[in-house]
C-alpha cells in the first residue's frame, strides 16, 4: 500500500502518470457529473490504450430516469446548468473531451445522488499495460483541483483483495438499475462548445447574415430548458426570412393550443429587434400581458416592457412614468382592452401608437378584431369592424412585419379568415394583392375565393383562374419549374406580387405552363394567399409523423384520457345543494320572466353554485345586499373568474370589452347589457328575495361542515385513491400522479385549497390572478410569488395545485400528469387552454387525464348531453371549440333549449380549410451552432428605449 498527500507530493503524477502509460482499463467513481466529465480529460487519457469508464453522481431526481424520454431531458438541465459555455480558455478542454467521447475511448453514467444518499466515494481501478491492477481511494475528484490544487489524501492499493473490493463497487453503482448513459444532447453539445466562436457584436451578427441560432441557442429557452421544437424553428425562420426581405412577415400562426405559439412569437420578435432599430409592438389581453413579459424575460432573457396604470413598467418591476410613444424597451406590450375601449383617453393612446413606425407588430388572441356584422346573411356586406379590427388595420400600415396568433382562426365562418388577412395586406402586396385582386373584394368576390379554396365553387375558364394566379402572384419557392420560371421570364424581382401579363401576352411555351398553373397545379387547393399566410399545425400532424432526420414524430405523442364523462358519473344534486340549486333555478327564471334584458345576471347564480357551495353562498349574498348597486354587479360578474381583477379589485378597460364586443359572441353583448336589466328591475319583488334568502339560508347549513359539498368530496376521493378507466383499470391516486384542479371563481380555489390542506398532510398550491397566489399548510395561509410556485411545481415540491382561469395562461405543468376541472367555462376556449396547461410540449406522461365534475341535471350537465353528439367532431374541425359555444350555455340556462340545438346545428360539418393548414415542418439545425451572439450584447440591444 502507498500513501500520498499533497503536502508529501503531488497525488496527480504519482498515481495516475505511472498507472495510466499504455494501460488496458480504467474504471473510476467520481463526483459531480458536470465537473466530473469535464475534467477527467485532464487524467492523462491519451497515453491509455483502453476504455476509461466514469461513474459519478448528480441532482437528477430518480423519478427523472425512469424513463429515456425524462433522463434525457433531465441530464440536458443539470449540464446546462453547469454553464460550460462560460468557463475560460476551455476549447482545448472540450476537443480532448470530445474525441474521448467520439471514439468510445470514454465512456460515462451519470447515477441520480438519491440513489445512494450523496455519493462521495472516490475511487479507482488501473488496469496496466501488462495487465495487473491497482486500485486506489480518496478524497481527490476527478478535477484539476482535486489532483494539483487542493490538500487531498490518496492511497493506492494493489494487494489483489483491495482491487477486487474497489471493483466491485464499481461495478455495483455502474450497473445500477438507476445508471443511465451520458445523453446524446451533452455529446452535441461538447462538439459544439469545441468549436465555439463568440461573434463580436450585433452588428457584425447584422452583417454576417443574422444566423438566428447565434442569437438563440444559448437563449435561457436553450440553456435552461426544452429549446426549440422543429415545427417552431419552422415558423421562426420563415417569419424572420421574410423580414429581411422589402415586404416583410406577414402571418397568422394558427398552431393549437399547447404547441407553443408565445415562443414562436418571441423568439420572433428578438430576431426582428436584434436585425432593424425600429419597436416591437405586442398587443395581447389584458390577462397575458404579465405571461407575455415573464416569457420573454424567462425563456429569452429579454427586457420588456408593459403598459400599465398610465405608465411603462419594465421586466424587473421598475415604473417609467413616460408617454405610451415612449416605451423604455424595445419590445412594448399593451393591452387590447385600450385599442377596444372608445374612451377618450383610450383614443389619444392610440393616435399616439399610430405616430410609430415599427419593427413589428405582434397581435395574440387576434381572432378577437372581428367584423359586428357576422351572420350568414350579412357575409356579403361590407365589414362593420369593430375597434380592434380598425385599429389593427391602420397600423398594418406603420409596420414592416405583422404577425397575428389565434388557435381559431375560423370560429363559424370563412370569412373570419379574410378578415385577418385584410389587415396584414394593409400596405403589403405579398398577401392578397395590389387593388384589382379578385382576393380583395368587393365582399362578393372575398366569398367567391373563399369557396374556390374550399372546393365548394369551380372555375374552368383558364383566363378566369390566371385572374386568381396573377395578383398576387406565388413566390418561387413554391414551385421553381412554373412559378420561378414565369417570374424570370416576366422579369419580376422576389419583391413583385402582380403579373402583368395575361395568358395571350405569353410566348408559347410559357403560355403551356401559365395555363398548367390554372388547369393542373390545383392553384386553389395548394397556392392561395390563404394557405401560404396562414400557418397551422395540429398536435396530431406533429405526433403521427416521424421527423426523417431522427425516425422519430416530430413531436413525442401525449395522450389524453377524459374521466368520469359518462351519464352515471355525473354527481347527484340532493340534500342542502339540490334545494339550493332548485331555489337557484326559479330565482333565474323569475328574473328573466320579468326583465329578458337583464343579460347574464340571470344565469350568474347558477353558474356560481354550480362550481360550489361557497361561490354560490358568497354570490347569493352579495346580490342580497347590492342588486341595486348596478355598478358593483357589473363588477362582480366580470371579475368573477379572477381575470380582469388587478391587485385592488378594480377593472381595468371594462368599458372597452363592453362597448368593442370583442368576441363578437352574444353573451358579450348580454353583459354590456347588464345595466339596463338591472335598472328596469329596480329592486327584487318579495318573491325573489324569498327565493334568494332560502337559496342563502340552505347553503349556510351546508357549510357548516365543510365536507358537505360533493364536488369537494369527489375531489379528495379522486387524489387519495385514483378514478377507475373504462377499462376498468384504476389510476394511481392523482396526488402522486401531479394534479391541477381549476375553478373560474376564486371563492372556490381558496376553499378548495384550505380544506384540502387540512385534511392531507402535504402543501396545497394556489395560482391566481393579482396577488392572490400561495399555499396552504394545515389550513394556515402562506403567500408565495407565482414564480416561487412555478419553480416548487417544477422541483416536485408541489404535487397539488388548485389554480383560477389565471394558471390556465403562460403556466407550464409538465410534471403534473392529471386535471380536475371543478366547473366548466362557458366560454369552450377557457377548457383547451386548462387542458393546454398539462398536455404542452416537455409533459413528463405519456398519458395525462383529465375530470370534468358537473351535477345531473344542472347547466352543464344538460349542455354536456346537447352538445355529446358533435363534440368529437366540432373538436377535430376546429381544433378546439369556438368561442361562440359559449352562447349555447346561456340558452340552456334559461331553458331556451331549442335555440341552443339552433348554435349548435349551425355550425359546418367540416372545417372550412381541412388539412390545408399543414405546412411542411423541415428539420433546421440550430443546436450545433458554434458562432455565437452572446446574451449580454443581445440584452443591451434590447433594452434601447423606443
Amino acid at each position: 500500500m502507498k500513501r500520498y498527500s499533497s503536502l508529501r507530493g503531488k497525488p496527480f503524477i504519482e498515481v495516475l502518470t505511472g498507472n495510466l502509460q499504455g494501460a488496458q482499463a480504467y474504471d473510476r467513481i467520481a463526483g459531480y457529473f458536470s465537473s466530473s466529465i469535464l475534467d477527467i480529460a485532464g487524467e492523462a487519457l491519451e497515453s491509455m490504450a483502453g476504455k476509461v469508464r466514469l461513474v459519478c453522481n448528480s441532482q437528477l431526481d430518480v423519478e427523472d430516469v425512469k424513463t429515456a424520454k425524462l433522463a434525457a431531458e433531465a441530464m440536458r438541465q443539470e449540464w446546462n446548468s453547469f454553464q460550460p459555455e462560460n468557463l475560460p480558455d476551455c476549447s482545448k478542454r472540450f476537443q480532448r473531451l470530445y474525441e474521448f467521447l467520439a471514439t468510445g475511448k470514454l465512456e460515462v453514467r451519470v447515477l441520480p445522488s438519491e440513489s445512494f444518499g450523496l455519493e462521495h466515494g472516490k475511487a479507482g481501478v488501473f488496469t496496466r499495460a501488462d495487465g495487473s491492477r491497482s486500485s486506489f481511494l480518496g478524497s481527490a475528484n476527478a478535477t484539476y483541483m482535486g489532483w494539483k490544487g487542493n490538500y487531498e489524501l490518496v492511497w493506492e492499493d494493489d494487494a489483489d483483495a483491495t482491487v477486487a473490493w474497489v471493483q466491485e463497487e464499481f461495478d455495483r453503482l455502474w450497473n445500477h438499475p438507476e445508471a443511465i448513459a451520458l445523453s446524446d444532447y451533452v455529446v452535441s453539445d461538447i462538439k459544439r462548445l469545441k468549436d465555439r466562436h463568440v461573434i463580436g457584436s450585433v452588428d457584425e451578427w447584422r452583417n454576417k447574415a443574422a444566423n438566428p441560432a447565434s442569437a438563440t441557442v444559448e437563449a435561457p429557452i436553450y440553456r435552461q430548458n426544452f429549446g426549440l421544437w422543429e415545427h417552431q424553428k419552422y415558423f421562426v425562420d420563415r417569419a424572420f426570412r421574410d423580414h429581411k426581405t422589402s415586404y416583410g412577415a406577414r402571418y397568422v400562426l394558427a398552431d393549437q393550443v399547447g404547441l407553443g405559439k408565445t415562443v414562436q412569437l418571441a423568439v420572433t420578435a428578438e430576431l426582428m429587434a436584434l436585425y432593424g432599430d425600429r419597436p416591437i409592438l405586442i398587443v395581447v389581453p389584458k390577462t397575458l400581458m404579465e405571461q407575455w413579459q415573464g416569457e420573454l424575460k424567462d425563456l429569452m432573457g429579454l427586457p420588456s416592457a408593459i403598459w400599465r396604470n398610465k405608465q411603462w413598467v419594465d421586466e424587473n418591476g421598475v415604473e417609467y412614468p413616460l408617454p405610451v410613444s415612449k416605451c423604455p424597451r424595445r419590445m412594448g406590450i399593451i393591452s387590447q382592452g385600450i385599442i377596444s375601449n372608445g374612451s377618450q383617453a383610450c383614443q389619444k393612446l392610440k393616435e399616439s401608437l399610430l405616430q410609430q413606425y415599427y419593427e413589428c407588430v405582434i397581435v395574440d388572441e387576434a381572432h378577437r378584431a372581428r367584423r359586428r356584422n357576422l351572420s350568414e346573411q350579412k357575409l356579403n356586406q361590407k365589414p362593420e369592424m369593430n375597434n380592434l379590427y380598425r385599429f389593427l388595420l391602420q397600423i398594418s400600415l406603420r409596420t414592416h412585419s405583422m404577425l397575428l396568433a389565434t388557435a381559431t382562426p375560423v370560429q363559424m365562418y370563412k370569412v373570419e379568415a379574410y378578415d385577418l388577412l385584410n389587415i396584414l395586406s394593409q400596405g403589403s402586396d405579398s398577401v392578397l394583392g395590389r387593388n384589382g385582386s379578385k382576393w380583395l373584394g368587393p365582399a362578393e368576390s372575398v366569398l367567391q375565393g373563399l369557396d374556390l379554396i374550399t372546393g365548394e365553387s369551380k372555375l374552368k375558364e383558364e383566363n378566369e383562374i390566371w385572374q386568381w394566379v396573377r395578383n398576387p402572384f406565388p413566390p418561387s419557392e413554391e414551385d421553381v419549374h412554373y412559378f420561378g420560371r414565369l417570374r424570370k421570364r416576366t422579369g419580376m424581382t422576389d419583391g413583385d406580387f402582380v403579373c402583368a401579363k395575361l395568358l395571350s401576352d405569353f410566348e408559347p411555351s410559357d403560355r403551356k405552363r401559365a395555363k398548367d398553373i390554372c388547369l393542373k397545379k390545383n392553384f386553389f387547393g395548394m397556392h392561395n394567399p390563404y394557405i401560404r399566410h396562414i400557418i397551422r399545425r395540429e398536435r396530431s400532424y406533429l405526433e403521427n409523423t416521424v421527423n426523417p432526420e431522427t425516425g422519430q414524430t416530430y413531436l413525442p405523442k401525449i395522450s389524453v384520457k377524459l374521466v368520469g364523462e359518462s351519464a352515471r358519473e355525473a354527481l347527484v344534486l340532493e340534500g342542502y345543494l339540490g334545494n339550493a340549486y332548485a331555489c337557484a333555478e326559479i330565482f333565474c327564471q323569475l328574473i328573466q320572466e320579468r326583465s329578458p334584458s337583464a343579460g347574464l345576471f340571470k344565469t350568474l347564480l347558477l353558474k356560481r353554485v354550480g362550481s360550489s357551495m361557497i361561490a354560490g353562498l358568497n354570490t347569493g349574498r352579495k346580490i342580497l345586499t347590492e342588486w341595486q348597486n348596478t355598478d358593483k354587479l357589473v363588477q362582480m360578474y366580470l371579475a368573477s373568474d379572477d381575470e380582469n381583477a388587478d391587485d385592488n379589485g378594480e377593472l381595468e378597460d371594462i368599458g372597452g370589452e363592453f362597448e368593442d364586443n370583442v368576441r363578437g359572441s352574444t353573451s358579450s353583448q348580454q353583459a354590456r347589457n347588464n345595466s339596463d336589466g338591472t335598472d328596469s328591475l329596480k329592486n327584487l319583488t318579495q318573491r325573489e328575495k324569498e327565493v334568494l334568502e332560502k337559496f342563502v339560508g340552505l347553503l349556510e347549513v351546508a357549510l357548516t361542515n365543510e365536507h358537505l359539498d360533493p364536488k369537494y368530496d369527489k375531489v379528495y376521493k379522486i387524489l387519495n385513491e385514483g378514478m377507475t378507466l373504462e377499462s376498468g383499470v384504476c389510476t394511481k391516486p392523482w396526488k402522486q400522479l401531479g394534479c391541477i384542479i381549476f375553478s373560474q371563481y376564486y371563492d372556490t380555489v381558496e376553499w378548495v385549497a384550505r380544506c384540502l390542506s387540512k385534511a392531507m398532510a402535504e402543501p396545497i398550491g394556489v395560482y391566481a390572478g393579482g396577488s392572490k397566489s400561495g399555499i396552504f399548510r394545515q389550513g394556515i395561509w402562506h403567500r408565495q410569488e407565482k414564480t416561487e410556485i412555478k419553480q416548487m411545481v417544477r422541483d416536485r415540491k408541489l404535487k397539488i395545485l388548485v389554480g383560477t382561469d389565471a394558471a390556465s395562461e403562460g403556466l407550464n405543468l409538465q410534471t403534473l400528469g392529471t386535471l380536475i376541472n371543478l366547473d366548466l367555462p362557458w366560454n369552450p376556449t377557457r377548457l383547451e387552454q386548462r387542458k393546454g396547461r398539462i398536455q404542452r410540449i416537455g409533459q413528463m406522461y405519456d398519458t395525462v387525464y383529465v375530470c370534468n365534475l358537473r351535477y345531473k341535471d344542472s347547466v352543464e350537465d344538460r349542455v354536456h348531453q346537447l352538445l355529446s353528439n358533435r363534440m368529437e367532431s366540432i373538436y377535430k374541425m376546429f381544433g378546439q371549440l369556438p368561442d361562440v359555444l359559449e352562447d349555447v350555455w346561456v340558452d340552456v340556462a334559461i331553458g331556451n333549449i331549442e335555440e341552443a340545438k339552433k348554435r349548435i346545428d349551425s355550425l359546418p360539418e367540416k372545417h372550412p380549410f381541412e388539412m390545408k393548414y399543414h405546412e411542411q415542418v423541415e428539420h433546421i439545425d440550430w443546436e450545433s451552432c458554434a458562432e455565437i451572439l452572446r446574451q449580454q450584447d443581445v440584452y443591451q440591444c434590447l433594452v434601447k428605449k423606443w
